[in-house]
């Protein structure tokens, strides 16, 4: 099903891809800089500097928690210009971090609040398309928003070097600011008055209780967790491993955008071909494509050592395609039945798929030193507990879901 919107598809694409690309953003441009900023707050433990990285994603799957809820009771806009207001604290509160723990905490709160408007875009997109058609929207969004991870280590390093890794901080807010105007012009209301849920306690208890007792939804998000969890891992240790085991510091981000870019034309054929072959099938086949080449890696280099530069490239090339067509499906699957109740539905969908994909970084980042085999042998991992729980998954046949529109 499909409700008209106030603006062009292609305009609320873009406006979508604009909201949600804000998290890679203030993700990605600090990558390069994290050597500068450990520096500043006198901590150079690589391993403790990922966790400017992982520390947001936990941020984000908790806001998302609340802002998901709160949107269902008070609407999709307001809660989007909360959450700004909270990034705009968040993000001076790192501009003047004197230490890691300082940082660590801004960089949580900058989580909180960038997870209102990726929280409340799901929830719009859910209110305005269901099924196979949302799967299309998202794809055809995430492939625009790709773009900004493929930049965004780039932007990152020119500002780091023409100004300072504080400057990179300030280039946020001013991206964000520009996209919350483009939303509060153009943007109209999806969650009307009549629709919103009373704002008392029990909003949140019946929104648990409905998520839980629907079996499909509940292993869809645990497996979004667990693919979730490879990609955080792959995020946050891509400077060290790219810089500090390969010595590609110059080239960094563009071996970053090349990957990005992989990502990107996967999740663009997706929305072609979601239509055609089924959500179902499509997350299926590429979870067995990324676990047998995890396993092909995890043979061929379990001695620890690392492989050519290509070789690396070629086999997360594998994944990063594959990735493309899970994110989008797994997400339309979980929340298809739940456009009763989208914003609560979005929420728990990120905030449990978040959670379990943070235990999973944080773990298997420790062991990440000298040797890029970790990472694979979670994708092995991850991979085979993912496909056990698609087994219990019902099938959903394209046809099956054009008909549940």
């Amino acid at each position: 099903m499909t409700k008209k919107a106030s603006i062009s598809e292609l305009e609320f694409i873009l406006l979508m891809a604009f909201l949600m690309s804000n998290v890679a953003l203030c993700i990605d441009a600090i990558l390069p800089a994290l050597p500068d900023i450990g520096l500043a707050l006198h901590h150079t433990n690589t391993t403790d500097l990922q966790l400017m990285i992982t520390m947001i994603f936990l941020g984000l799957g908790t806001g998302e928690l609340f802002f998901g809820t709160l949107s269902d009771a008070l609407g999709r806009k307001p809660i989007v210009y909360v959450g700004v207001g909270i990034f705009l604290l968040a993000s001076l509160l790192c501009v003047a971090a004197t230490s890691l723990e300082m940082m660590l905490l801004g960089r949580v709160l900058q989580g909180v609040g960038l997870s209102a408007p990726r929280t409340v875009s799901i929830a719009v997109i859910r209110d305005l398309y269901s099924g196979s058609n949302m799967a299309r929207i998202m794809s055809f969004i995430k492939a625009i928003f790709i773009v900004v991870p493929m930049i965004a280590p780039l932007l990152g390093q020119w500002i780091l070097r023409a100004f300072s890794w504080q400057a990179i901080f300030y280039f946020q807010l001013f991206f964000i600011g520009l996209t919350v105007i483009w939303f509060s012009i153009r943007q109209r209301e999806t969650l009307p008055k009549e629709k919103r849920k009373s704002l008392q306690r029990s909003i949140f208890s019946e929104g648990v209780r409905a998520y839980f007792s629907l079996s499909n939804v509940v292993l869809y998000t645990l497996i979004a967790g667990l693919v979730e969890g490879s990609f955080i891992l792959y995020l946050s240790n891509s400077q060290q491993i790219f810089q500090e085991q390969y010595l590609m510091v110059e080239e960094f981000p563009y071996i970053f955008a090349g990957l990005s870019f992989v990502l990107g034309m996967a999740t663009f054929f997706n929305g072609a071909m979601v239509m055609r072959y089924g959500m179902k099938n499509l997350v299926t086949n590429s979870l067995y494509l990324s676990t047998a080449a995890a396993f092909l890696y995890v043979i061929m280099y379990f001695d620890g050592i690392n492989p050519t530069l290509w070789v690396l490239l070629a086999f997360l090339s594998i994944n990063f395609l594959t990735l493309g067509f899970i994110f989008g499906n797994l997400s339309a699957m979980a929340l298809r039945p739940l456009g009763h109740m989208a914003g609560i539905g979005a929420a728990l969908y990120s905030f449990l798929s978040m959670v379990i994909g943070v235990l999973i970084s944080v773990v298997i980042g420790r062991f990440i030193v000298d040797s890029t085999l970790p990472v694979f042998l979670g994708l092995a991992v991850t991979g085979v507990l993912s496909l056990l729980l698609m087994r219990f998954a019902r099938e959903d046949s394209p046809q099956a879901a054009l008909n549940s529109l």
